[in-house]
């Protein structure tokens, strides 16, 4: 039985660190092009044009029943047929985005269902504009009642980005790969990166938590 040597991975900490920051800065901006996408799709999707809802609820279903890794190879190996190349960490972003935006888009759309329509009606009595009802009174008490929800998919699409290392993104789960075939310390370099990963999901659980709380305060003003 072989001992555990973590010294081959120690001394490539480096590489991990560059893994560790590409990992964030893909997840992150996968989250913000997700809520994006999440939001405009959940109001498409409950619009009464059926033109617009159709095409919406479709994308929805077939990226919520197909494997993200297909998805990913799709975006990468596919486009490129049709005159599109990405690069991959691009690739990787556009995939994470629309995987994730087809998840945001359910959960915001039943935060919006469940606000009250006698507050939308008050808003109009009040002389409110479309825009400012929506922002006020419907989206942002929406997105504060689904919030804990969005914070679970935002953790699903952090981990979710070890898959892109698929198509060579030199992420956290890519960089570990690389540092494996080095050291072929197959349990140290992959204890290592769970370790990281279970850091990096709780960095993101702690900064979301402060961001609910500066974004929504009204929700613990009433507990």
């Amino acid at each position: 039985m072989k001992s555990l040597d973590f010294g081959g991975v120690f001394s490539r900490a480096d590489l991990l660190v560059d893994g560790v920051w590409l990992t964030v800065q893909v997840s992150l901006a996968a989250m913000g092009f997700s809520l994006v996408l999440g939001i405009l799709a959940a109001c498409l999707t409950l619009s009464g044009n059926r033109l617009l809802r159709l095409p919406v609820l479709t994308y929805v279903e077939i990226i919520r029943n197909t494997p993200f890794i297909v998805q990913v190879f799709l975006i990468y190996f596919g486009l490129p047929a049709l005159g599109l190349r990405l690069e991959p960490v691009t690739a990787a972003i556009t995939a994470m985005s629309i995987y994730g935006g087809a998840y945001t888009s359910e959960i915001i759309r039943a935060g919006i269902q469940s606000i009250n329509k006698g507050q939308i009606e008050a808003g109009r009595a009040l002389g409110m504009s479309g825009l400012t009802i929506f922002r006020h009174i419907v989206l942002k008490p929406a997105l504060a009642s689904v919030f804990p929800s969005l914070v679970a998919q935002f953790i699903l699409l952090l981990l979710s980005s070890s898959v892109v290392s698929a198509i060579s993104v030199p992420e956290l789960t890519g960089i570990g790969n690389d540092i494996q075939g080095l050291t072929l310390r197959n349990m140290e370099v992959y204890l290592i990166i769970a370790c990281v990963y279970v850091a990096l999901v709780a960095a993101l659980k702690g900064g979301l938590t402060l961001l609910e709380r500066v974004l929504f305060p009204f929700k613990f003003l009433r507990r």
